[in-house]
């Protein structure tokens, strides 16, 4: 698609655009409304399964169509993923209870995971590489907009309109962006003739799906160590190995494994596995800091957590931008990732001292950061192999992203919950006279520190001359809180770190100025050549 006008292929990603900022807001969004609509469905012991879905789902979807698309065009796949997300968001809006809310929730999932997939690998077939770098920046600028103003309108919507409209709000946007796409995207379908390889595609699933859950479910749900978790890592380990027998032997592998054999291709996507886990660890559990230590409220936490994204839309767009001017990539990845590292050590130091200025500088570092080298990934994935693995090989890069977002999320989290307990039991604050009060014990537990609300309720019930054992007991789960952010953040720097190592070994190859194969370029040479010497001869 590169022959079209230039007016042409700003239109189209304009609606890919659409597209993408439709889904994310959907996504976060959800965020700050689904207590509200919990409450009035019920289902609270279901809560996370709205979430698990809509991951497993996406995951598993952008992952099998990339191979698809390759073969049978992008159009398709992001015509039938916005439908399907937008029937899936209607019928969100319907649910009278969990159930349906978690199956029309898993129903945008596929829709999503289309969309994610084929937006992305859209500018490869729209741009060569060296023009790439722009338009994947915008992209993550969309993401980092949906991230800023998601949550805050979620939560307008919901004191202000029924919660129904969190789902419904969107949707024209949905239907804009389709019949953009329908009617100016092309669909390029690939000239060779393939067998789709569905045992692969079921065995990957089999192998992705157990270990998503492992890691979502593990500390929270069941503990690490349980026969659960156990047996799902278990699963995943085997049918790894069954589907690596298996895409060894098929004619057109869902994921052709030669691909992980570019070192190029296995060490971005590494490395993306890696910022996936600092990143979505960062958004996850700078909350906690904010509200549970600082105890600001969770609207206000969402303002706070807005200097983060912010920053990361202003430096993906710039660097995009410098990507394509210079055509260097490398020097963007390692500044990105140190300066992502700083923001997060910084962060693992924070205290009960800690200002609300110095948070929002350490979430703006770590924004700063994030926007350099987000865009990067992508790009280096496609620059790295055929025009016609680019659909797998963008879906990949998607996919590792996201699953070191689920995986880090997990081993933060589990690191937090160990502190907190070995400090809790260290502290002895349940002596005395505070051994009789129930209202004290109620709020030794640190979650209850996000609760505001509730913290005012249980001191309201708190006599006059306890209160200032109230206050102690608050300072020092405060403080046992701080202590074990500190250590899951102090985690998410090692791992940023290890990414920025393995960035250092990246072989940075020029971006291409076509999508045409260095074979295809080579033949064409060829072609010319011997037309140039047929003239002459004449």
């Amino acid at each position: 698609m590169e022959h079209l006008e230039h007016r042409q292929k700003v239109t189209i990603m304009i609606a890919i655009m659409a597209a993408m900022l439709f889904a994310a807001l959907n996504q976060t969004i959800v965020g700050t409304a689904l207590p509200v609509i919990v409450a009035d469905i019920g289902g609270v012991d279901y809560f996370s399964w709205v979430f698990t879905i809509y991951m497993l789902t996406t995951s598993l979807t952008a992952i099998l169509v990339g191979k698809l698309s390759d073969t049978y065009g992008r159009k398709p796949f992001i015509l039938v993923g916005i439908g399907v997300f937008i029937v899936g968001a209607l019928l969100c809006g319907t649910s009278v209870n969990i159930y349906q809310l978690i199956i029309y929730r898993g129903i945008q999932g596929f829709g999503g995971g289309m969309i994610m997939s084929t937006a992305f690998t859209a500018i490869g077939d729209l741009f060569p590489p060296r023009e790439r770098g722009r338009w994947q920046g915008l992209m993550a600028s969309v993401f980092g907009l949906s991230s800023v103003f998601g949550p805050t309108l979620g939560g307008y919507i919901v004191d202000t309109f029924k919660w129904n409209w969190v789902f419904w709000v969107f949707l024209p946007f949905g239907i804009v962006a389709f019949i953009m796409i329908y009617k100016m995207f092309p669909n390029i379908k690939s000239d060779e003739k393939t067998t789709v390889d569905y045992l692969g595609a079921i065995i990957l699933a089999s192998t992705i799906t157990p270990l998503l859950l492992a890691f979502s479910w593990a500390g929270e749900t069941y503990a690490w160590d349980s026969a659960v978790i156990i047996g799902l890592f278990s699963w995943s380990v085997v049918a790894l190995s069954v589907f690596v027998y298996v895409e060894q032997r098929a004619k057109n592998p869902v994921i052709p494994l030669h691909l992980f054999k570019n070192s190029i291709f296995t060490i971005s996507n590494v490395s993306g596995l890696l910022m996936g886990m600092g990143m979505f660890g960062a958004i996850m559990y700078m909350p906690f800091f904010i509200q549970g230590v600082m105890g600001i409220s969770a609207t206000k936490s969402g303002f706070v957590m807005m200097s983060m994204m912010l920053s990361m839309v202003i430096t993906s767009t710039v660097g995009g931008q410098l990507i394509t001017k210079t055509g260097r990539y490398k020097v963007f990845a390692i500044a990105g990732l140190l300066i992502m590292g700083i923001g997060m050590f910084s962060m693992s130091q924070m205290n009960v001292d800690t200002t609300l200025i110095g948070a929002v500088r350490n979430l703006m570092i770590v924004g700063l950061g994030l926007g350099l080298s987000f865009p990067v990934l992508t790009l280096t994935v496609q620059n790295a192999v055929d025009y016609k693995y680019l659909g797998v090989a963008t879906s990949a890069s998607q996919f590792f992203r996201q699953a070191g977002g689920t995986i880090g999320v997990s081993i933060m989290g589990a690191i937090m919950n160990r502190i907190m307990t070995n400090e809790m039991q260290s502290l002895s604050i349940s002596s005395g006279q505070t051994s009789q009060l129930d209202t004290v014990k109620a709020i030794e537990d640190p979650q209850v520190l996000m609760d505001p609300d509730k913290i005012n309720q249980i001191k309201e019930t708190v006599p006059n001359e306890m209160l200032p054992v109230f206050n102690q007991v608050i300072d020092k789960v405060q403080i046992v809180l701080s202590t074990a952010l500190g250590g899951s953040f102090l985690f998410g720097t090692f791992v940023l770190g290890v990414a920025l190592v393995l960035i250092l070994f990246l072989k940075e190859i020029p971006l291409r100025m076509t999508n045409k194969t260095d074979e295809e370029s080579a033949n064409e040479n060829t072609h010319e050549g011997n037309v140039q010497e047929s003239e002459a001869t004449v």
